[in-house]
């Protein structure tokens, strides 16, 4: 399979995915093409939070399929960017894959704390947005399974792996290039 310059980002909830992508861009003068953002604006147009819209996307599995199939049809036309999405290894398999991963405490904390993310999740506790967390993180596990038969956490799917709980975004996106070169040198 040809290798491609794109990087799929993809992890866990509030594992730094957004905030280690535009370390990537800058420092790489990659693009950036978000499916989160859509979800979320999804969302936001039916007036639904993010937990919400992934249990109605469930009964409505051409969204999802829209949503993901987006990121392979771009994929097709651009190159040196990088995709910040759940299923981007699986969208465009011939990317350098990525797994971020959290501790749920820290997730849970980071996500409390985004600013960003108010309009769409807004919860009065740090217990509260973790349990958000867990509830999405299901629901996205058997969306992905009964959609398209992956497992989003299975680590074989990807080319690089990394717990981000006690790393800084800088010393993330570091790594993920240093291992991004290496990939891209190795036939």
């Amino acid at each position: 399979m040809e290798k491609k310059h794109i990087i799929s980002l993809g992890g866990e909830l509030a594992s730094g995915k957004g905030t280690v992508s535009k370390i990537l861009m800058k420092e790489l003068n990659f693009g950036v093409y978000r499916n989160g953002d859509y979800f979320r604006k999804l969302a936001k147009d039916m007036g639904m939070d993010v937990t919400e819209f992934n249990v109605y996307v469930k009964q409505h599995p051409e969204i999802d399929r829209q949503i993901e199939n987006s990121a392979s049809e771009y994929a097709k036309e651009h190159d040196n960017f990088i995709i910040d999405a759940r299923l981007g290894w699986y969208a465009v398999p011939q990317s350098f894959k990525v797994y971020l991963k959290v501790n749920i405490d820290i997730a849970a904390k980071r996500a409390f704390e985004d600013e960003n993310r108010k309009s769409s999740e807004n919860f009065s506790t740090i217990e509260e947005q973790k349990r958000d967390i867990k509830k999405r993180y299901k629901l996205e596990n058997e969306r992905y399974f009964n959609l398209y038969g992956v497992r989003k956490e299975d680590e074989s799917n990807y080319d690089l792996v990394l717990d981000t709980s006690n790393l800084t975004p800088q010393e993330v996106a570091d790594i993920i290039k240093e291992k991004y070169f290496k990939w891209l040198e190795e036939k």
